[in-house]
């Protein structure tokens, strides 16, 4: 009789194990291909290392995969069950700061303002409060902005190899505006700290490509730069239209 009880209290947590596996795969084949939609748009933004002239058109096509990942993000929240995003959250948590680091990419070539979290939200399909399900976590919006200065940095260096010699001192004055905005934050020793940190790799990167624009006089004529702007609404939306 001991047996039977025993048994039966392990065969419950046999099936419990099972459902739990379940829906972990199914996770991952969902979050598989998210991941493949967010390497065909970073592969499209990458023509802004080898053709200043193709910037829309590459901004164009990394939308259309936006509109993927959007997809996928909808079939997460609705297999994640009801109060238990955190648990599985670690599937898809490095995916989503690409995607963030993707998308402000997208919006600054295209305007030249750093992207709302509101924004980038509605560009992938996401909450921004928990409080409304399947949401965009301000940490990993926070370090997706950090992962595109680093872009921003090798596309400093690029521009002035293709001729552009304004796009470095843009660039500069919109990072280091950026790095102002993190200071101002009461960052703890933990990822979104030890990122923040690497910035001023970034920040010197972009600054000796300035000097050196500067110094030979390339950029003698280069336009005053407008203060760093965050989009609020969705006017910073990629549109379809575009």
């Amino acid at each position: 009789m001991q047996n039977q009880i025993i048994k039966g209290i392990f065969t419950k947590f046999q099936e419990s194990l099972n459902t739990e596996q379940e829906l972990r795969e199914a996770i991952r084949l969902i979050v598989k291909e998210i991941d493949q939609s967010a390497k065909a748009a970073g592969i499209a933004l990458q023509i802004i290392h080898t053709s200043i002239s193709e910037i829309s058109q590459g901004c164009l096509k990394a939308r259309g995969h936006f509109a993927e990942c959007q997809k996928g993000y909808r079939k997460l929240a609705e297999i994640i069950p009801a109060g238990q995003y955190y648990r599985y959250s670690d599937h898809w948590h490095f995916l989503t700061q690409k995607l963030v680091s993707l998308v402000a990419l997208t919006v600054y070539l295209e305007a030249g303002f750093l992207v709302s979290r509101e924004t980038v939200g509605e560009v992938l399909g996401l909450e921004i409060t928990q409080t409304n399900g399947f949401h965009l976590e301000l940490e990993d919006y926070l370090i997706g902005v950090l992962q595109m200065v680093t872009e921003l940095a090798r596309f400093a260096v690029n521009s002035v190899t293709l001729g552009d010699y304004h796009r470095p001192l843009m660039i500069s004055r919109f990072v280091a505006d950026l790095n102002a905005g993190y200071r101002l934050l009461n960052l703890k020793n933990d990822g979104l700290r030890k990122k923040f940190d690497a910035l001023k790799y970034d920040v010197k990167k972009i600054e000796e490509i300035v000097y050196d624009v500067s110094i030979r006089k390339l950029a003698s004529d280069a336009p005053q730069v407008p203060e760093i702007v965050v989009g609020g609404n969705t006017d910073d939306k990629p549109s379809e239209g575009e």
